[in-house]
């Protein structure tokens, strides 16, 4: 018998006109969120694929290898605490810590498992957690349900306000965690992790307040063969937690928590994502281990190198739009002051979906941010860098901008010539009864 799915629609329940309704207000403010797939041939200037590994013959072909190699199951087969675990996973994990020069690390499933591991397990009650008002979305989650105690938000990358928030909370008797992201996934801006540091520790001589540096967007792109920045900066010992993702530069999925022994198996005991889910498969796990083994050797350096010089070219061809970008109205385009320190371009406007629509229909994959992703106010055609791009493919990219800019300018140059001619004429058309109605005054006294 054939399945009687899709044949017949049930009236929607009461629940299902709610949800409709709430998606209906979403809808009609222009929010309403979709899921979309990139056309065959479209040029990728949205994931973060930053080393475009994902993509790269010699990747993949090392990946089947090792998949090969090993007799493995293919699926984990429970959670680590049930049977999930393997000498394959355990030897990961030194892997990747010795790399980064851990101590010990955390395997978990993704990154926004990993913060909300850390943020509602390792605060204790009277505890504060400091964070960038731009931080992730999973370390708000986390928080949401923290024993923490106090919770502050400092202004982005501001240092004078983040000094002032840490001396709201200088009691030797509470531990106060900072949140930060080393590199911020929609600005593409780096954290000052060195003068936060410095801060931490003139703000805190008994050693209580603790940092934890989400690395997602530096890991395999910063520092010495993409170890990170705060490998970079020589900073690992003043860090409390690194979280490094695989998602994004390394081509796969899932995150590991790099700390101490003691944290780590306290996060084992009480973090409800590592208790209560299924641990990443084998074909996972082997491709992280193939990422990791192209970082140790050296082979993504070059590629790391390539996406640098990629990100200077695209910031100089962008700046040639400045001119253009200036007759928009109310700066309501705005080209990033400085060049970017990451492969994240944004491009701030009143109307990201606008221009990103555009550039999608010649070709180009990117994509609009819009509130409440991003702050309202700060919406944006999000851009990223891949080794893999190439200065054709910017070019052509830049000359699609310039296009739309073009465009815009004319309508609302147009538009102001029609809003002049009709205030013309009805200027003209108020002189004109003006005139009337003095005439028949004059002639009425006559």
């Amino acid at each position: 018998m054939g399945s009687e799915y899709g044949r017949q629609q049930k009236p929607p329940t009461a629940l299902e006109q709610a949800l409709a309704a709430t998606l209906g207000r979403r809808k009609s403010q222009s929010k309403l969120r979709t899921l979309k797939s990139s056309p065959a041939g479209s040029i990728d200037f949205s994931s973060n694929d930053f080393l475009s590994l994902a993509t790269t013959k010699e990747f993949r072909e090392d990946y089947l290898k090792e998949l090969q190699q090993r007799i493995l199951p293919v699926g984990s087969t429970g959670s680590r605490l049930l049977d999930g675990n393997s000498g394959y996973a355990e030897s990961l994990e030194q892997q990747i810590a010795a790399f980064h020069g851990a101590e010990s690390g955390l395997l978990i499933g993704s990154g926004f498992d990993a913060n909300v591991s850390i943020f509602t397990c390792l605060p204790q009650p009277g505890d504060t957690i400091v964070y960038d008002e731009l931080i992730h979305a999973s370390v708000h989650d986390g928080m949401r349900i923290s024993r923490a105690t106090t919770f502050l938000a400092f202004k982005h990358n501001a240092l004078d306000d983040f000094q002032a928030k840490l001396k709201l909370c200088t009691s030797a008797s509470q531990n106060v965690f900072v949140a930060v992201e080393s590199v911020y996934s929609m600005d593409g801006d780096v954290a000052p992790l060195s003068e936060m540091v410095r801060i931490m520790k003139d703000s805190f001589p008994h050693n209580n307040c603790h940092l934890i540096v989400d690395e997602a967007h530096a890991t395999g792109v910063y520092g010495s063969k993409g170890s990170g920045r705060v490998s970079e900066l020589g900073l690992e010992s003043d860090v409390l937690i690194r979280l490094h993702t695989f998602g994004k530069a390394l081509a796969s999925n899932g995150a590991i928590i790099l700390c101490s022994p003691i944290i780590r198996t306290y996060l084992i005991n009480y973090a409800r994502p590592v208790i209560f889910t299924t641990f990443m498969s084998y074909p996972n796990l082997v491709a992280i281990k193939v990422a990791y083994d192209w970082l140790e050797s050296g082979k993504t350096e070059m590629l790391s190198a390539r996406l640098t010089q990629l990100i200077g070219y695209m910031y100089a061809k962008l700046k040639s739009l400045e001119s253009l970008a200036q007759r928009l109205e109310g700066g309501s385009f705005t080209l990033p002051d400085a060049c970017p320190k990451s492969a994240i371009f944004a491009l701030m406007m009143q109307e990201p979906r606008e221009l990103a629509a555009f550039c999608q229909t010649a070709g180009f994959v990117v994509r609009a941010v819009m509130h409440p992703t991003v702050p309202l106010g700060t919406e944006r055609v999000r851009i990223c860098l891949h080794a893999g791009n190439t200065e054709a493919e910017i070019d052509a990219f830049v000359k699609t901008v310039r296009l739309w800019l073009d465009q815009r300018i004319a309508c609302l140059a147009a538009t102001s010539s029609d809003s002049t001619s009709a205030q013309a004429e009805e200027v003209a058309g108020l002189e004109s009864r003006t005139l009337q109605t003095s005439s028949a005054a004059i002639l009425a006294k006559l």
